[in-house]
């Protein structure tokens, strides 16, 4: 996180001028969700052209038709492998929404005992996921459909504070999982360390169900010209015992077409088993032909590989205008800091306590829409009232520049109201 020393109280007059004549300029733009630009889906446009007259698999199969294998493409699942860290044969290719296989797999949990548990979740008495805050709010809102309580854990610099972690999962057995975006998570970026990864594969927990729900959203969404690389959980849990334990996510999603990608889940031999046994009875199989465009278009892990470096051309100036916008107005502003991310699609800006919806109402009177504060903690409730989600990456750069020079202007009136600036 950058922040640094205090330094003394911005003017009240000279922020209600500056916010005056913002909200006079009538702007219209927004940094809501983290949603791909025109400029990056232009990349993969080639693929509506495809597969073009050929629409047979590797294997001869004609994918226009019912395909034999339930788990999708072999030659898609081989490119997507080596960056989810799930081997070929333990990795499913699906339709276009990794949030519909967390969703399923959940739902599956509830109504079929999951492969080493003692009965059906709906069952239960109670059921609990740990959430890791900041997080992603789609997590918290599919456990709240479900009626699963959202337990909040503290983020650390390597990933969710494992004390924390610890207490809750070793003596109640009603703590059935916990969700984790452990590369680039969403919002801070936080990457988590091997010891991370190793301890959570390895913990005691009470549930002999107990499940990681590892949402690698962002595992080929670097930033910079030294990727991260985050342990093989799958690996380390079968080490430990608990093979079963994870359940790995993945999407090409903001990869290629958002809304018409694929995306994948990658498991335990036995639990891609059970997974796939009651996935059945709901569909024959996924968009074969979608996969073959993909395979296609893509061609390799290095192709993927190469495929990002352009979408990384597109995004990164708008990050960088994001830090230089909040380093130039708050580098030495008591209690503001924010994240400096690697990779993943999201800025978690860090305000005084109290001061988040504040800065959010000033900025949607203002004509820029962000986030609703307390999205980044379950039920919507941010205790502190602290963290601001920004998501640069769909506007226009020159969008991205105004949008981040009225976020500031908010921030300083929002400091001077309350006199939090230099405190």
């Amino acid at each position: 996180m950058s922040s640094a020393a205090p330094r003394s109280a911005v003017d009240l007059e000279s922020a209600r001028s500056d916010y005056d004549a913002l909200v006079a300029r009538g702007m219209m733009l927004n940094l809501t969700r983290g949603k791909p630009s025109d400029a990056q889906i232009d990349l993969a446009a080639p693929m509506l052209e495809m597969p073009g007259a050929d629409f047979r698999a590797a294997d001869g199969t004609d994918t226009r038709n019912y395909y034999g294998s339930p788990q999708g493409l072999p030659e898609l699942r081989a490119i997507f492998s080596e960056p989810l860290r799930v081997p070929v044969s333990q990795l499913i290719a699906a339709g276009n929404s990794s949030l519909e296989l967390m969703h399923d797999t959940l739902v599956h949990a509830m109504l079929s005992p999951l492969p080493g548990a003692r009965g059906r979740w709906v069952d239960e008495p109670r059921v609990a996921f740990l959430a890791p805050v900041p997080g992603y709010d789609r997590h918290f809102t599919l456990s709240e459909r479900l009626g699963i309580e959202l337990i909040p854990v503290p983020m650390n610099a390597d990933g969710p504070d494992l004390d924390v972690v610890r207490g809750l999962v070793a003596e109640d057995p009603s703590v059935k999982g916990i969700w984790c975006v452990p590369q680039y998570s969403n919002p801070d970026g936080t990457v988590y360390s091997d010891q991370t990864v190793r301890e959570l594969g390895s913990m005691r927990t009470a549930a002999p169900d107990f499940r990681i729900m590892w949402d690698n959203a962002y595992a080929v969404h670097h930033l910079t010209d030294t990727p991260a690389r985050v342990a093989d959980v799958l690996a380390l849990a079968a080490e430990a015992g608990h093979a079963d334990r994870p359940f790995v996510f993945g999407s090409s999603s903001k990869v290629t077409l958002a809304g018409a990608g694929v995306a994948f889940l990658g498991a335990s031999r036995t639990n891609v088993d059970w997974w796939l046994r009651l996935t059945s009875a709901r569909t024959i199989g996924p968009d074969k032909v979608n996969h073959l465009r993909h395979a296609r278009f893509l061609r390799s892990c290095e192709g993927l590989a190469e495929h990002m470096r352009r979408h990384r051309e597109v995004i990164a100036p708008k990050f960088a205008a994001v830090q230089r916008v909040l380093t130039e107005n708050f580098a030495d502003t008591a209690g503001v800091s924010w994240s400096d991310p690697a990779g993943g699609y999201f800025v978690a800006l860090t305000v005084p306590d109290g001061l988040a919806s504040e800065v959010v109402r000033l900025a949607k009177a203002a004509g820029i829409a962000l986030t609703p504060a307390g999205v980044t903690h379950p039920y919507g409730k941010d205790p502190q009232d602290a963290t601001i989600r920004l998501a640069p990456t769909f506007p226009v750069l020159e969008e991205v520049e105004a949008a981040m020079a009225g976020v500031a202007v908010c921030l300083r009136l929002a400091l001077a109201s309350t006199g939090a600036a230099g405190r």
